[in-house]
């Protein structure tokens, strides 16, 4: 990763500490970890919420093929143009908390899968709800749904509203972090 990816992400982070969440971009280790947590074979549209930099990006652009839909998110200006000039043919967005709205206008009607690099924990509890309640009804039922945080804290919110399929520690990381790797409901049969 090129040294003034870091110089920008550690500027961001001394900025708004909250809304960016570590001072320095993921790591490939972790990047490798959430990516093989995905059944490329099955997705036909994914989002990226909290793309910063690309860190996780580079690795997800490799596996969408074909027609498969990719829409990233990222709420600093000057990284998502970044990103939408080093990702074309992904659509770049500020604001994930607008995640179904936009869904809509690119035609997507559900996603198969959700990776987030977002500090759930430093968000006010409004806007945490606000983000899991778009990213569940985003989600088709049995869509993954891949985060990583820097502690365990999210362990019982996520699991009330997903299945915790698996917690992998990535020490190799700065902070080192737990990939969360978790899965929508399926929807009750209904006789």
């Amino acid at each position: 990763m090129p040294t003034n990816e870091y110089a920008l992400f550690l500027h961001r982070f001394i900025q708004n500490p909250k809304q960016v969440g570590s001072v320095v971009p993921s790591s490939r280790f972790l990047a490798g970890t959430m990516v093989r947590s995905v059944p490329w074979n099955e997705v036909t549209a994914i989002a990226e919420l909290g793309s910063g930099t690309g860190a996780i990006t580079r690795f997800i652009a490799p596996q969408v093929t074909g027609s498969a839909k990719a829409l990233l998110f990222e709420m600093d200006d000057m990284m998502k143009n970044d990103l939408q000039t080093t990702y074309p043919t992904f659509t770049c967005h500020s604001n994930a908390c607008h995640l179904t709205k936009i869904m809509k206008q690119q035609g997507i009607s559900q996603l198969d899968c959700i990776m987030s690099g977002l500090p759930f924990f430093n968000f006010k509890s409004a806007l945490r709800e606000t983000l899991l309640n778009e990213i569940s009804e985003a989600l088709k039922p049995g869509g993954y749904f891949i985060a990583f945080q820097y502690s365990l804290q999210m362990k019982k919110h996520l699991s009330e509203k997903f299945v915790i399929e698996k917690i992998d520690f990535v020490p190799f990381n700065f902070p080192p972090a737990f990939v969360y790797t978790c899965r929508k409901r399926e929807l009750p049969n209904r006789y």
